[in-house]
């Protein structure tokens, strides 16, 4: 799927071409996309909102708030949210207001709080698309670094002959693939291996040593990785996440000596590692095969061994041209820890975060990271939900990739 993570804000305005947009969002749904559909009040004469909430599987929002409940639709999130902001079709009217800036509905209000590329296929009879204050708006638009979608030539619904219907939501898709597929993302054609979760090192067939994590971290940074274009490959272990929808290739293992094997069957041809998962420092040094019972002894002493530092071996056998990044969770003297750990294990980059920092660290879906790099740059992060976490680490990898 060519639009595989890309989010879409779609702005449907009304006119008569707005019946097409049903057809463009199935469109865009089946290359993958997350799209999201917010309709001036004009447009409901012309198509449903129910009909574009079914296809795009997201609620439609129309107006700033419900009268009925008082809830407020967030323009400002609504903004933010998208990779890109469509409008299609776009009329003369609601072009005038983006040109200067009106904000008389909840569609307007998203689009001066958005801060992602704009695209708009213009819908509107011969007349007023060739009016100069139609041509004005327009150079308006595309100066400030807009896409225009060319609109069409054929029958208008007034019934003349000409241009100015909306393009084909065929055409339209193509353009935003051409723009934003995921052959045109910053790590198109990248390899990246992430590892996530806990490993749990085996006592007996019911017992274990192993941590809190619940790889939720490593899994942020999967998806925000494969949104900008990897192909990506995770090694995770036990993890509380689920499993079900996943865009990127997957490998189970339970033990760090299971975690070692499997990335080393897949680092040599791998562009980036990064290391996310919570690695049991020791395992038992004999695990029996059978359940320990506990009346066959008063107290049990169990003697551990350090399990293999899975980042710095893998880091030993880096190539020209790799890039390793890494995670430090500390509770004490973070920084300290973390540049010896970034020069100890030759590393790229590392994610360092606190646990005495609330709201961070195992188990939460939050996290408060820093990030300190090869070039001596220590950045600090606000607390944020780890996705939002992720894409600020993917960003910092893709710096460091183009450095």
């Amino acid at each position: 799927m060519r639009l595989s993570g890309t989010r879409i804000l779609l702005g449907v305005t009304g006119g008569i071409a707005a019946y097409k947009s049903a057809y463009l969002v199935r469109l865009l749904v089946n290359e993958g996309a997350a799209v999201r559909v917010v309709m001036t009040p004009g447009a409901r004469a012309f198509i449903g909102p129910v009909t574009l909430s079914t296809l795009s599987k997201n609620p439609v929002s129309t107006d700033f708030f419900d009268e009925l409940s008082g809830e407020w639709s967030n323009h400002v999130e609504l903004g933010l949210w998208p990779h890109v902001m469509l409008f299609a079709p776009l009329t003369a009217n609601t072009l005038s207001k983006m040109a200067h800036g009106t904000s008389d509905n909840l569609l307007l209000a998203t689009y001066l709080s958005a801060r992602c590329p704009v695209l708009f296929a213009p819908a509107m009879d011969l007349d007023m698309w060739t009016h100069p204050a139609t041509a004005a708006n327009l150079e308006t638009l595309l100066k400030r670094g807009h896409q225009l979608i060319d609109p069409g030539t054929g029958e208008l619904a007034s019934g003349l002959q000409g241009k100015g219907r909306m393009a084909e939501p065929e055409v339209i898709l193509e353009k935003i693939i051409e723009r934003f597929g995921r052959e045109h993302r910053p790590l198109s054609g990248r390899k990246i291996l992430i590892t996530a979760g806990p490993t749990y090192e085996a006592i007996d067939p019911v017992r274990f040593i192993g941590n809190h994590s619940t790889g939720k971290m490593g899994f942020a940074l999967a998806q925000a990785a494969h949104d900008q274009g990897a192909e990506v490959t995770v090694v995770h272990g036990p993890v509380s996440v689920p499993l079900q929808d996943i865009p990127f290739q997957l490998v189970a293992v339970q033990s760090a000596d299971e975690m070692l094997h499997a990335c080393q069957q897949i680092f040599s041809q791998c562009d980036v590692l990064i290391a996310a998962a919570a690695v049991a420092d020791y395992r038992p040094e004999h695990t029996a095969s059978e359940k320990i019972k506990k009346e066959d002894q008063a107290d049990m002493t169990i003697r551990l061994v350090r399990n293999p530092d899975i980042l710095a071996t893998l880091s030993a056998q880096k190539h020209t041209g790799q890039l390793i990044g890494g995670f430090a969770l500390e509770s004490s003297s973070g920084e300290e820890e973390a540049r010896r750990k970034l020069q100890q294990k030759d590393l790229d980059f590392i994610v360092l975060n606190s646990l005495q920092d609330a709201g961070a660290g195992f188990a939460h879906h939050t996290n408060k990271i820093s990030i300190l790099d090869r070039r001596n740059k220590f950045i600090s992060f606000e607390l944020k939900e780890k996705t939002a976490v992720a894409e600020d680490i993917v960003q910092h990898l893709i710096g460091l990739l183009h450095a």
